[in-house]
This record gives structure tokens, C-alpha cells and sequence, in this order.
């Protein structure tokens, strides 16, 4: 069955860096679009950066532009975000998602605070 496991959340201080990383199975992972989306409390979950089936091919939220970088290693099986110059606005459960068939991961927190 198709898992989607994130890791790699925690607490950082404005300007800091994260990176999260998706591990997926169950699935040919190179076929599929993968993307990050991300739910602040009170707020709907919305999209923060997809990235297409070879890795050429990505998009992001306006927010997060010139911040943040999606990438995918696909021999691992393993998408990624890299998260610079984070702000308190970017605190969220992060949430792992393939475009096909709405598998969501279990999130993981990033809180951005001093």
C-alpha cells in the first residue's frame, strides 16, 4: 500500500534552516508529481511547492519563493524540502501529498520562533 512518511520537523529560530524529507513506497515513485503542503493552526492546509515525475519541473507558493527548494532523489525514493531564512509564518504541520490519488503523509510540525 502506498506510505508516505515524513521526518525531519522540529524548532528553529526566524532565519534558520530545515530539511524535511518524504519516504514513500508502495508505489513506482518516479511516475508520480509529489508536492508539500502545509496547515497552520485555524487555517486551511495549502499547497507550498510540487515537483513533476523526473524532477525538472516544479512550482511554489508566492510565500515561499526564493526560501524554499523542492527536490526528489527517485533511486530513493525520497522528496525533499529545504526550508531557508524561515519565518514565524511559516510555523505549520508540513505534509507530504502525491497528485495522484490524494495519499497524504502524517505531517510533520515546523515551529519558527525565537
Amino acid at each position: 500500500q502506498v506510505q508516505l512518511v515524513e521526518s525531519g520537523g522540529g524548532l528553529v529560530q526566524p532565519g534558520g534552516s530545515l530539511r524535511l524529507s518524504c519516504a514513500a513506497s508502495g508505489f513506482t515513485f518516479s511516475s508520480y508529481a509529489m508536492s508539500w503542503y502545509r496547515q497552520a493552526p485555524g487555517k486551511e492546509r495549502g499547497l507550498v511547492a510540487a515537483i513533476g515525475g523526473t524532477g525538472v519541473s516544479t512550482n511554489y507558493a508566492d510565500s515561499v519563493k526564493g526560501r524554499f527548494t523542492i527536490s526528489r532523489d527517485n533511486a530513493k525514493n525520497t522528496v525533499y524540502l529545504q526550508m531557508n531564512s524561515l519565518k514565524p509564518e511559516d510555523t505549520a504541520v508540513y505534509f507530504c501529498y502525491r497528485n495522484s490519488g490524494a495519499y497524504w503523509g502524517q505531517g510533520t510540525q515546523v515551529t519558527v520562533s525565537s
